[in-house]
């Protein structure tokens, strides 16, 4: 199979815990495996005030980078073709040794290093981990395929994928409602044990109407009531000090709650039929270059199902959603009006709210994003319509504090954020943490514009003493 995916390439296979609840942080030393590289919950327009246009609003005093710099930490939320810029006019007033950054996975580009021309030895991130009983399995039969390693998201795509097949084996025909109702069904704990090594019997077993349980490579991959992990596995990251490296994982902080939610009674299940799955990632726009390792991800999950002894068809259809709301829209309609019941995708809360709101929930189609992780998304009316294999911001916030705060050691903060609902849910999240969970003090919130030609006046506004 081809890693370049075009628009409407189609896969045929031929064959015979609520966040709220989540107790309990645990530090694992090692670091963990996890998904390395790439962006985060990224892409998607914002709405609402704030972040102003170009380099607009605060006034520079003083010599470049002059006055005293206020915060001990920074937090920084954005994606990497802003962050770049953001960076770059960072490094251009501000040493390393002027104050500690910190930034979520929509920062966490291994190429950042070389494109911003510094170390940035000063910056530790926060990211999603690949942490599941079965993420060694999957980097395996990644790498075997791509001849490259997995990058940020791609556990969490495979698993979306491979959980939809099953669901929809399950379910015995191609309705949306079945396979929601499947979901937990296929994926909470009871019944036959699945994973990407055995993915092929599991759905023999689903189609035969067998219960099954799958174990990702993400996660344990068991769904709350929201429809969002019961588990969850953050990597604290750094820059390597190779510029040329990319970044390296330093610790891993564990989340663990108890699944739960509706399910069906029983799986129907159906075999020698076709099982339609979509899938809906950003192949172009902002975030292509990490689109480009997930929607590979997704497509393996669906060729290790077409090629093995199955007895259920694999149809996989792709739309780019192009990190654009409207484009996400637009794919997520085509895929429903030719049947498909169900998505994987889309990547981004930015597009993942609007689409589960025009799209997914008014045609009771099933959405399962891997890499959309806006709080917005847990708290949608959806009709459990709209799962997600990554988790969400609330825990992100409380790891990015609690790294702020005992890693750093900082006392003091200020946040700059891309303006929309990711950027300013996270913020929100963190700064809440920081102060009350850690007893800290936050002195400025500033929101910016993305992909703006310089970022000095609202770095200088954020890291100005005066509150």
């Amino acid at each position: 199979m081809s890693r370049n995916v075009r628009r409407r390439q189609v896969i045929r296979g031929i064959g015979a815990a609520g966040i709220a609840g989540l107790a309990g942080c645990a530090s694992n030393d090692d670091g963990g495996d996890g998904d390395g590289g790439g962006d985060g919950d990224s892409g998607g327009d914002g709405s609402g005030d704030g972040g102003g246009d170009g380099d607009g609003g605060m006034t520079t005093t003083g010599d470049m980078g002059g006055g005293e710099v206020g915060p001990d930490v920074l937090n920084v939320i954005g994606y990497p073709t802003s962050g770049v810029q953001l960076f770059r006019d960072f490094y251009s007033e501000y040493s390393a040794d002027d104050v500690d950054i910190v930034v979520p996975d929509g920062m966490r580009d291994a190429e950042m290093q070389a494109e911003v021309g510094n170390p940035m030895e000063n910056v530790v991130g926060t990211a999603p981990a690949g942490n599941g009983p079965n993420y060694d399995t999957f980097t395996s039969m990644y790498e075997d395929e791509y001849g490259d390693s997995p990058g940020v998201f791609t556990s969490q795509t495979f698993d979306a994928v491979a959980i939809l097949i099953l669901a929809n084996a399950a379910a015995g025909k191609n309705s949306g409602q079945a396979v929601r109702d499947q979901i937990r069904r296929v994926a909470n704990p009871g019944g036959m044990e699945v994973g990407p090594d055995n993915l092929v019997e599991g759905v023999n077993a689903a189609a035969n109407g067998e219960d099954v349980d799958y174990r990702g490579a993400s996660s344990t991959t068991d769904f709350d009531q929201r429809g969002d992990p019961a588990a969850a596995a953050y990597n604290v990251w750094e820059f390597a000090p190779d510029t040329d490296a990319g970044t390296e994982n330093i610790d891993t902080i564990s989340f663990q709650a108890e699944p739960g939610g509706d399910m069906a009674d029983e799986a129907p299940g159906g075999t020698d039929r076709t099982v339609m799955v979509g899938l809906i990632l950003p192949e172009s726009g902002d975030l292509a270059p990490v689109g480009a390792a997930m929607i590979s991800a997704g497509e393996l999950a669906a060729q290790v199902v077409s090629e093995g002894d199955a007895n259920v068809d694999v149809d996989l259809a792709f739309e780019d959603t192009q990190t654009d709301p409207q484009a996400g829209i637009s794919a997520a309609e085509s895929l429903i009006n030719e049947g498909y019941p169900c998505i994987a995708g889309p990547a981004s809360s930015g597009v993942n709210v609007p689409v589960s709101k025009q799209v997914f929930i008014p045609n009771e189609v099933v959405g399962c994003s891997p890499s959309s992780t806006a709080l917005s998304v847990s708290f949608l009316e959806d009709d459990d319509y709209v799962f997600r294999t990554a988790p969400s911001d609330l825990l992100q916030g409380q790891v990015m504090a609690q790294v702020a705060a005992e890693r750093v050691g900082a006392e003091s903060t200020s946040t700059m954020y891309v303006n929309n609902d990711y950027g300013q849910q996270l913020s929100d999240q963190y700064t809440t943490s920081f102060t009350e969970d850690h007893d800290g003090e936050a002195l400025h919130t500033v929101a910016f514009e993305k992909q703006q030609s310089s970022y000095s006046s609202r770095i200088q506004e954020a890291l100005s003493s005066s509150s």
